[in-house]
C-alpha cells in the first residue's frame, strides 16, 4: 500500500499537469531569464564588436590643416568626414542626431601654431549622453599617440631623447583572468536564475490549500484517515518538485546560452563545467522546498485563491531583496552570505563561475539554511491544520 503522502503527492502532481495556464508559465519562466541575461550581454559583445566592424564616424572642421593626423585616424579605422564652419548649435545638433560619434574642430591659428611649435588647440566635441563612449576614448586615445609622436620628434630634432618625456615607465600586469572578470560583472545577473523557484511553485502551492479551501474540498480531504503531516508533506513535496524540476531546465537554459556566447569578444568567459552546474542544481535542491514551503504556509492563512495568490507574491519578494542589494555593496565573499537563501545560492554560482575551489561548508551552508527555513514553515502548517477551530474559522 502507498504511504498517504505519496498519494497526496501523486494527485497534487496529475492536477498541475493538467492546467494548461501553470503549464505555460513554467515554460515562461524557464526561458524568459536565461534569453533575458543572454540578450543583455549580446548586446553588450555588439557593441563592443561594432566600432572594429564598421569603423567610428568622426566630423573634422578643418582637416586640411592636419593631413597626418587625418592618415592615422583613418588608419585607426576612424571615418573622418570633412565639414565647414560650424557653430556650436549646429554641432550640437549634430551629434544629438547621433550621425557622428564626436566632431573635431581645428582652431583657425592651428597650422601657424604647429610651424612655430606652440600648442595647437583641437576641439572635441562629443555627447556624453549619447552611447559613444567607446568611440570617443578611441578617438582620445589616436589624439594623445599623436600629440606624444610629434613631440618626440621635435626633441630629436634639437638633439634630446624622448625618454626625457617619460622620467617613469610604468607596466601594469592583470593577474584576473576572463572566468574572474566575467563572474564579476554577470555576478548581479546570477540570482535572477533562482528567483523562478518560487514562480514554480506558486501555482501548485496555493491551488492545493486556499484553492481547495475555495473549493470545499479540503474539508473533505481533512477527514481522511490520514495524518496532517502526510497531507501537509504531500502537498510540499507535490509544489517543490514542480519548483525543482522547472529550476534545473532554466539553469540549463541558461548554461548553454552562456557558454554559447562569445564572452571572449567583451573579455570575458564562461568556464562553468555540466560538473559544476550539477552541483549547483544538487545544492539547490533546498530552493525549491523552501519556496513550496513558504507559500504553502502562507496561503494556508488565506480564504480565498486570489488572496493567497496575492499574499505570497507579495512575499516572494523578501528572499530577493539581499540578491539585488549585496552585489550593489560590492562586499566581500563572507560566511554569512551562504545562509541566506538565494544569495547563497547566487553566490555558490559566483564563486564556481570564477574558477575558485569552494569547500565543503558552502555547500552545507547553502543547502540547510533553505531546508532548515522550509521545515519550519512545514512545521507551522501541519500546527495549523491541526487545529479544527482555526481550519474551519479562517
Amino acid at each position: 500500500m502507498k504511504p498517504a503522502f505519496l498519494i497526496i503527492f501523486l494527485k497534487e502532481v496529475r492536477e498541475t499537469l493538467r492546467d494548461k495556464r501553470a503549464l505555460s508559465m513554467l515554460a515562461l519562466f524557464v526561458l524568459m531569464y536565461p534569453v533575458l541575461v543572454g540578450g543583455i550581454l549580446l548586446q553588450q559583445i555588439n557593441k563592443a564588436t561594432k566600432p572594429d566592424k564598421e569603423g567610428i564616424e568622426l566630423t573634422v572642421i578643418g582637416a586640411a590643416k592636419a593631413p597626418t593626423l587625418m592618415t592615422q585616424l583613418k588608419q585607426k579605422n576612424v571615418n573622418v568626414t570633412a565639414a565647414d564652419t560650424l557653430s556650436e548649435e549646429q554641432i550640437a545638433t549634430l551629434l544629438r542626431q547621433q550621425k557622428t560619434a564626436a566632431v573635431l574642430r581645428l582652431s583657425d591659428t592651428y597650422g601657424t601654431d604647429y610651424r612655430d611649435m606652440r600648442p595647437a588647440r583641437i576641439e572635441l566635441w562629443y555627447d556624453s549622453a549619447a552611447d559613444n563612449y567607446r568611440k570617443v576614448s578611441d578617438i582620445e586615445d589616436v589624439l594623445k599617440h599623436y600629440s606624444t609622436s610629434v613631440a618626440g620628434a621635435r626633441l630629436l630634432a634639437h638633439g634630446v631623447s624622448p625618454a626625457t618625456l617619460s622620467p617613469v615607465l610604468l607596466q601594469k600586469y592583470d593577474t584576473g583572468t576572463s572566468a574572474s572578470r566575467s563572474a564579476a560583472v554577470i555576478g548581479t545577473m546570477l540570482g535572477m536564475f533562482f528567483i523562478p523557484a518560487f514562480f514554480f511553485a506558486l501555482s501548485t502551492a496555493v491551488d492545493s490549500t486556499a484553492g481547495e479551501r475555495e473549493r470545499r474540498s479540503l474539508e473533505v480531504l481533512l477527514a481522511q484517515p490520514a495524518r496532517t503531516f502526510d497531507l501537509v508533506a504531500g502537498k510540499w513535496f507535490a509544489a517543490a518538485a514542480i519548483s525543482l524540476v522547472g529550476l534545473t531546465l532554466e539553469l540549463c537554459v541558461a548554461h548553454g546560452i552562456l557558454k554559447w556566447l562569445p564572452l571572449e569578444e567583451i573579455g570575458m568567459s564562461w568556464r562553468l563545467s555540466w560538473a559544476d552546474l550539477a552541483l549547483i542544481c544538487a545544492v539547490s535542491v533546498s530552493l525549491p522546498l523552501f519556496a513550496a514551503a513558504m507559500e504553502i504556509a502562507l496561503a494556508i492563512n488565506a480564504k480565498s485563491f486570489k488572496e493567497a495568490q496575492t499574499t505570497a507574491s507579495f512575499a516572494m519578494f523578501i528572499p530577493m531583496i539581499p540578491v539585488i542589494v549585496v552585489p550593489m555593496l560590492n562586499l566581500n565573499t563572507a560566511s554569512w552570505m551562504y545562509m541566506v537563501p538565494m544569495l547563497s545560492h547566487q553566490t555558490l554560482l559566483r564563486d564556481l563561475a570564477k574558477g575558485q575551489a569552494v569547500g565543503w561548508l558552502p555547500v552545507a551552508l547553502t543547502f540547510g539554511s533553505s531546508l532548515l527555513l522550509a521545515l519550519l514553515c512545514v512545521g507551522f502548517t501541519v500546527r495549523r491544520m491541526k487545529s479544527e477551530r482555526y481550519m474551519m474559522g479562517v
